[in-house]
């Protein structure tokens, strides 16, 4: 990747700012000799705002503005603050260009802070800044929201999750608009970046708007992003349907538990059945991603534990086809969200004759409902940590965030009930 805004340096840049912006530099100089130019009334009566003052700080600026732009600054500041109430193209001229150093130093400072430092508490105040000179700047919305996402993580403090979302959708329609950076760090590519920002999302709307989590969460995974090779991405999506099972299944029980069969009875268990094709399919994503990856290991035990327990409890309770699909299951697109069965088939075998393939496709044509000998298995928080942060640009140091592995337990034996049992 290419360097960030230090890797070019900030005298030049500055340099050709000041040239760009205002005007040419060699006409001012024909036009104003040195020292500066008669006083006007309000500067001639302040005892600092004299020739003998001016003459070299102005002497200094030019002699330093395109090879050390610090030092022009600091003669600058100095010739504004002797003079503070004098007119005329020098002063005129010293303003802009002090503005646009500060302006380009504050994006250095940025990418100093987040980029090549990774202090992500110090950038997100001077991306706040950044952002106010350029509402659209993206190094300055990558700071604001997934920064925000990184220190919500390690400091378990989530208290500004609301406006790191904010940042971070913001920063997503801005590339979605169009729009680029001149380099994509901390993220590889732009695919990179918007796979980050939308985990980013859903991992801070987990708690405060799950649906939208579950959607953000599915929508990291369609990029090519180091995200997409992320078991805890599929995690995250098993665990979104795993509550909306839970909240399903106890409605079940509560309405149709020891009742006949009926039309409504059968139409809320395909829609449960399409929850926990969904489970199934995430978590046999997780699964296979993770493959032989040390930290993952105990994961990917509990996933593949509770994986089985969905896949038997789906397919007549024969694991049958569960390696192959394992196999397979990255290469076929990530299911979206369902939508809702209303209507049953015409015709509703009474028991299941064709299994579900558990892909995560519509369960509804092989209206299969539980095995008459099984039930379902209760639903279960699947284990998650977090993503790592992006590899550093290749000009940067590589480093990772620490993950936090969750305390949750593996899946408890099913209990013996009744849910989704056919009468």
């Amino acid at each position: 990747m290419k360097k960030t805004i230090r890797s070019l340096t900030i005298y030049a840049s500055l340099a050709m700012v000041a040239v760009a912006s205002f005007w040419n530099v060699s006409e001012l100089r024909a036009q104003t000799p040195t020292p500066a130019p008669a006083q006007t009334p309000a500067a001639a009566a302040s005892t600092t705002c004299t020739d003998e003052v001016k003459g070299p700080l102005y002497a200094d600026f030019t002699k330093f503005r395109t090879t050390d732009p610090t030092k022009a600054y600091e003669a600058a500041k100095k010739y504004l603050a002797a003079c503070p109430t004098e007119e005329g193209q020098i002063p005129s001229y010293l303003k802009k260009w002090v503005v646009a150093y500060d302006k380009e130093a504050r994006k250095f400072n940025l990418n100093r802070t987040f980029i090549d430092q990774r202090k992500y508490s110090e950038a997100l105040p001077i991306a706040k800044e950044v952002l106010a000179d350029e509402p659209d700047s993206l190094p300055a919305l990558f700071a604001l929201g997934y920064g925000g996402y990184v220190l919500a993580v390690n400091t378990k403090n989530e208290s500004n999750n609301a406006e790191a979302i904010n940042y971070a959708k913001k920063a997503i329609q801005v590339i979605e608009s169009g729009k680029a950076p001149e380099n994509w760090a901390p993220f590889k590519s732009k695919d990179d970046a918007l796979g980050y920002l939308y985990y980013s999302v859903g991992y801070l709307e987990r708690a405060s708007d799950p649906t939208d989590a579950l959607k953000n969460f599915i929508k990291a995974a369609q990029f090519d992003s180091d995200i997409k090779k992320n078991s805890q991405t599929y995690a995250f999506i098993a665990n979104a349907y795993e509550a909306e099972y839970a909240k399903q299944s106890a409605d079940y029980e509560a309405k149709y538990k020891g009742k006949p069969e009926t039309p409504e009875s059968k139409l809320a268990a395909e829609n449960i059945n399409q929850l926990v094709d969904r489970i199934i399919d995430a978590l046999a994503r997780a699964v296979a991603v993770a493959g032989s990856d040390a930290n993952a290991q105990a994961a990917k035990t509990q996933w593949l534990a509770r994986l089985t327990e969905l896949y038997k409890f789906r397919h007549n309770g024969s694991e049958d086809g569960l390696k192959e699909m394992i196999a397979t299951v990255i290469s076929k697109p990530l299911p979206p969200v369902p939508t809702p069965i209303t209507t049953l088939p015409t015709a509703t075998p009474t028991t299941s004759t064709t299994p579900a393939t558990g892909t995560g496709t519509n369960p509804a044509s092989s209206t299969m409902a539980a095995p008459a000998a099984t039930t379902p298995p209760a639903a279960n928080k699947t284990t998650t940590t977090t993503p790592a942060v992006p590899a550093a640009t290749a000009t940067t140091t590589k480093t990772t965030a620490t993950t936090t592995a969750s305390s949750r337990k593996p899946a408890a034996k099913p209990k013996t009930r009744n849910n989704h049992k056919r009468h």
